[in-house]
């Protein structure tokens, strides 16, 4: 048996943001316990893979890392943990290139589940049933791979039930991490240097409902929770992590269109440390394809909430994911979406193309749209996009704003660094005398040939 001070470990994220953190909290976990974090490439002992379950594709994705982790070192223990553990851990458990299948709600006990394997070299599963849990997996980082930008994860689980979307089923109902937790994680990493704090989660709109829910009634009993967006503690806490010492910046993770009220605009707008960058999401502009999806807004209720974002914020930069050929999308609903999104001329589109995934409402639905005219109407979306994002980054050419420092880039020869403004615009700017995690003034005076936003720098 390899002594633990040899042990190597590697670890791979798949998915979204609070995967990655949760990748972060493990690895500062296994650290702390002497194991040696290293790349993910040949050579390391013990190889683990966090999993996405988003999609079939995802889950194909999942599966072919853990199976390239096992042909780089075949006497390698092969960990696969996350949300395709939640949604097959039968199928990996029979899996030969598998050693350990950890879900959700269960990475905390990384170090002692790795270290009850080799104790015992036996294969097991290491899931609890996530719908059937009202715990919030209590993970903290003090350092992120980014250096400049920290992503805190705050919220767990949703309730949505979207007729698309599986993590429902592999994340939980919402559960939501304790204030002070977060303000503690925040000011350590704050006093590491650390000047922007993006608050994400799987649901963040729902931050704090289910607290809010767990107070008990004078006869000692529970109030029965009753979800809403009217009852999210977001604001405050945004609110709370803005005053922390040494963060001058705050940002969101995904939101939904209905937590943007008059009161949760304008409060925001007072806060000098907010980011004026929304990714509000949409998925169609038809209200019967929203319907089908069982989103819980109309069109209109989203154009409200961009108009008052407008109004409450100087150009505020609006982005969106948009699916294209749900199941039963006509021509004519998509033309309506392709209006719609004329209309309301967004920063920035993340456009899908329809994806079926077992074990959803959408899958078994009729009309199912063909892979062709998938990919036609992505593409007309794309252009769209295109042209709205430089439109609208050619508005601020000539005008002053700070961007934040976070890596070195090369073009033609001459050396940038990199960075983004308040509003996440991607800026380069020569890079003599700079360096990362700094926040400089600049004007914009034109664009790279890549096309990337240039800025000078205000002395």
């Amino acid at each position: 048996m390899l002594q633990k001070e040899r042990r190597k470990i590697a670890t791979l994220t798949l998915g979204c943001k609070v995967n990655k953190y949760e990748t972060d909290a493990v690895q500062e976990l296994l650290s702390s316990a002497g194991y040696e974090i290293v790349d993910f490439q040949e050579g390391a002992d013990v190889y683990l893979v966090n999993t996405c379950s988003v999609t079939n594709i995802a889950d194909r994705k999942s599966r072919q890392m853990l199976h390239r982790a096992r042909k780089m070192n075949p006497d390698a223990i092969v960990i696969a943990m996350g949300c395709y553990v939640q949604a097959a851990a039968d199928e990996l458990l029979e899996d030969p290139y598998v050693d350990l299948v950890i879900g959700n709600n269960k990475k905390k006990d990384i170090v002692s589940i790795l270290e009850e394997y080799f104790r015992s070299n036996e294969k097991r599963p290491e899931v609890i049933d996530i719908n059937d849990t009202e715990e919030y997996e209590e993970l903290t980082i003090h350092e992120v791979s980014e250096h400049t930008r920290a992503y805190i994860k705050v919220q767990d689980g949703c309730n949505q039930f979207c007729s698309y979307c599986i993590i429902p089923f592999t994340r939980g109902r919402v559960r939501s991490r304790k204030m002070e937790e977060v303000l503690k994680e925040v000011e350590n990493l704050a006093k590491n240097g650390y000047k922007e704090i993006v608050l994400t989660g799987i649901h963040l709109s729902s931050y704090g409902i289910d607290l809010l829910d767990k107070v008990e009634k004078e006869d000692g009993s529970l109030r029965k929770p009753v979800y809403g967006i009217e009852k999210s503690q977001l604001l405050e806490l945004i609110q709370k992590v803005a005053d922390i010492e040494g963060i001058e910046r705050v940002r969101l993770g995904s939101l939904e269109p209905r937590i943007i009220t008059e009161e949760f605009a304008t409060k925001l707008s007072n806060i000098k440390e907010f980011c004026p960058h929304f990714h509000l999401s949409l998925q169609s502009g038809c209200d019967a394809t929203l319907q089908r999806m069982n989103r819980h807004y109309t069109c209109e209720d989203y154009k409200n909430s961009c108009n008052l974002l407008r109004e409450k914020f100087d150009r505020p930069a609006l982005t969106t994911d948009i699916i294209v050929g749900f199941p039963g999308e006509t021509e004519e609903e998509f033309e309506e979406t392709y209006r719609y999104l004329q209309e309301i001329n967004l920063y920035e589109m993340h456009v899908f193309k329809y994806s079926r995934r077992k074990g959803t409402r959408a899958d078994q639905m009729k009309d199912q749209v063909q892979e062709q005219e998938k990919a036609k109407r992505s593409s007309r979306l794309l252009e769209m996009t295109a042209l709205q994002k430089k439109q609208y980054e050619d508005s601020f050419l000539g005008e002053q704003m700070d961007i934040l420092i976070e890596e070195e880039y090369e073009e033609d020869g001459i050396e940038y660094v990199v960075g983004h403004t308040k509003r996440y615009q991607k800026v380069a700017v020569r890079a003599k005398g700079l360096q990362a995690n700094e926040i400089i003034p600049v004007k914009l005076v034109g664009r790279l040939k890549s096309g990337m936003l240039f800025g000078e720098k205000i002395k």
